[in-house]
């Protein structure tokens, strides 16, 4: 029995075998999904599976592999290009990457929508992905204060911090080593979603790469990979 039609975007599609494609799907209801998308390939298909497109799915079978069974587009796109390409993609990889198959995630879908359409609309790349990427984390329960250090003291904006997996913020209390560690400042400003500082992107991304590294493991993110081999003028430093 097919399930009743539900929203979705692809993240993630391959070809399987001689025109159909296995194609990972966020779902609104049932979480991350990967169906086979029958057809997919073929000369007479009327929609392929092509990300950052909204669409209504349904989908039939009790396996892990479901397949697709109906999908049509639900509303409005506009293409990404460039930095907002990558950039797009970067958030497909993560979400392939970290969410646990068939667990819905409602919060996150809306942050996932939400930031293709600023994306689309030309807004500012990297706060837009540092607070994605905070979302993320914090969604799927990797999530930790930025306002209080591992003693449960407040956080100082005078002070420099290290972050451990373990335990969270660790302020540092050697002064000989200067610039190292996260500013106190752009932490609070973190927290307050405040990204009007270069310090606090900057320390943004230096938090969340290892936030992240620890539950992406030690295989690369094949679109920072792709990302790092375009010309300079093309790019800013977002991922």
């Amino acid at each position: 029995m097919s399930s009743a039609l539900g929203p979705a975007y692809v993240l993630h599609s391959r070809a399987y075998r001689d025109s159909s494609a296995l194609v990972d799907l966020l779902t609104l209801h049932q979480g991350l999904q990967r169906v086979v998308w029958r057809g997919a390939r073929g000369q007479r298909r009327k929609l392929t599976p092509q990300p950052f497109v909204p669409l209504l799915v349904g989908m039939t079978g009790r396996s892990e592999l479901k397949t697709l069974t109906q999908a049509e587009i639900a509303g409005r796109f506009a293409l990404l290009q460039g930095q907002t390409l990558f950039s797009g993609m970067y958030l497909n990889e993560l979400l392939v990457r970290l969410l646990v198959p068939a667990d819905p995630q409602p919060i996150l879908f809306a942050a996932y929508q939400q930031a293709l359409e600023q994306l689309a609309a030309g807004a500012a790349v990297e706060p837009l992905l540092r607070r994605f990427e905070w979302q993320l984390l914090d969604n799927l329960g990797y999530g930790f204060s930025l306002t209080q250090d591992a003693r449960g003291q407040p956080v100082n904006s005078q002070r420099r911090y290290l972050w451990h997996a373990a335990d969270g913020l660790q302020p540092l209390e050697d002064a000989l080593l200067g610039d190292a560690g996260l500013p106190g400042a752009a932490l609070l400003a973190m927290a307050a979603d405040d990204w009007s500082a270069v310090s606090t992107l900057r320390a943004a991304k230096q938090l969340m790469r290892q936030a992240l590294g620890v539950h992406l493991g030690d295989r690369p993110l094949v679109s920072r990979t792709l990302f790092a081999r375009q010309p300079p003028a093309t790019k800013g430093e977002q991922q």
